[in-house]
């Protein structure tokens, strides 16, 4: 129905009246006499996907195995089906690839121009969207798509995955009852997010929960979720609103625990500064390769923020008290860490191992006594 769609959605853009699916719905309907009622869906489902939709990308998000979606600027199209990053067998030419990464910006809510060539947003049905525009991206535009699969209802969902064994399940479950501050760490992809929001569906129902995203992807499954969303400048470069100034409006909203998404810039300084003040059962995730090496990455990041390296210490010593750390293991992601912060002869705080995980359970470490004053007796036994 090519021919027969073109000059429909034209003469709907000409009245002003862009394609939304109760447009494309109502251009279709006129074609039932032609199509006949099976052809129209046919033709509304095409017309969907490639004007509102994911367009050719649209089966391999379907696919409930997918991961992740990438498109490089030559038109390859790669996906992640959770083994590994694999050839999709489909290519984009290079006429429709800046168009549909232009249209996904706008679905996101986002601009994607030569004046602002990347963006970071949430499509429809929370696909994350990442897009780069030449030439900041060689040969052409980039896309990513990140696809949220789980949304876990509590540690014991973690460990029905096997991300966790059932005696570590219950020292996570014991450091969010008793109100500990937590980081998650791990690489991209290693399940950061999935653990957070599991541990956060296990805040009481009567707790008020507020999240500070750049870009919403926690979505635990708790009754009283707030989230604030931070936001890029408008054309004119003003209108940012970043995650510093999202942190501290949060704080006046009397949050019962506050939780930063991602903690990867200044914003650092005022969630270490409310997790000093009263605030606990805070969280995060932060990218690191293991708990040890946690100082040194938030250090870096206060540096951003104006820290000296001492009130970066002295502020750590009072805010976090574990760090969860997750891996990937080919296709499984699993809890690998769990780290307790301590501070050392010079003051400067580290991070030893509290217990390995195991399919058997958890394996002591270093601070293995450390973590058990942190959990309900009984947890580590």
């Amino acid at each position: 129905m090519t021919g027969a769609q073109t000059p429909g959605v034209e003469r709907s853009i000409r009245a002003g009246v862009g394609p939304t699916p109760a447009v494309i719905g109502r251009i279709t309907h006129e074609q039932v006499p032609v199509l006949g009622r099976d052809g129209r869906e046919l033709a509304e489902q095409a017309m969907a996907s490639r004007l509102v939709g994911l367009g050719p990308l649209a089966p391999l998000v379907e696919d409930a195995r997918v991961t992740d979606v990438l498109v490089n600027g030559d038109g390859a199209v790669w996906l992640d089906r959770g083994a590994g990053v694999e050839r999709a067998g489909l290519r984009l030419g290079a006429e429709e690839l800046r168009p549909l990464a232009v249209r996904l910006a706008g679905l996101a809510g986002r601009r994607l121009d030569d004046a602002q060539p990347w963006v970071d947003g949430l499509l429809p049905g929370g696909v994350r969207l990442h897009a780069v525009l030449p030439p900041l991206a060689e040969d052409g535009p980039h896309l990513s798509l990140r696809v949220a699969r789980r949304r876990l209802a509590g540690v014991d969902d973690l460990v029905a995955t096997g991300a966790v064994s059932p005696r570590t399940a219950e020292v996570l479950r014991g450091l969010v009852h008793t109100r500990r501050s937590i980081l998650v760490t791990g690489g991209t992809g290693s399940g950061k997010t999935t653990v957070l929001g599991a541990l956060l569906a296990e805040c009481p129902a009567g707790e008020r929960v507020v999240v500070v995203e750049d870009v919403r992807e926690l979505d635990p499954a708790h009754p009283h979720v707030v989230r604030l969303q931070g936001r890029a400048a408008n054309v004119e470069g003003v209108g940012e609103v970043p995650l510093t100034v999202l942190v501290r409006q949060a704080l006046r909203m009397r949050p019962d625990r506050l939780v930063v998404g991602e903690v990867r810039g200044p914003e650092v300084r005022d969630l270490l500064a409310a997790l000093n003040t009263g605030h606990e059962g805070g969280a995060g995730t932060l990218h690191a390769n293991g708990p040890e090496e946690v100082p040194a990455r938030l250090e870096a990041l206060c540096v951003l923020a104006g820290m000296p390296r001492e009130a970066v210490h002295a502020q750590l010593r009072g805010a976090l008290h574990a760090v969860v750390h997750v891996v990937r293991d080919g296709e499984r992601r699993r809890v690998d860490r769990v780290g307790v912060p301590r501070a050392g002869p010079d003051g400067i705080v580290e991070v030893p191992v509290g217990l390995q995980d195991t399919d058997d359970g958890p394996r002591p470490g270093p601070a293995w006594a450390a973590l058990g004053e942190l959990v309900p007796d009984g947890a580590l036994r």
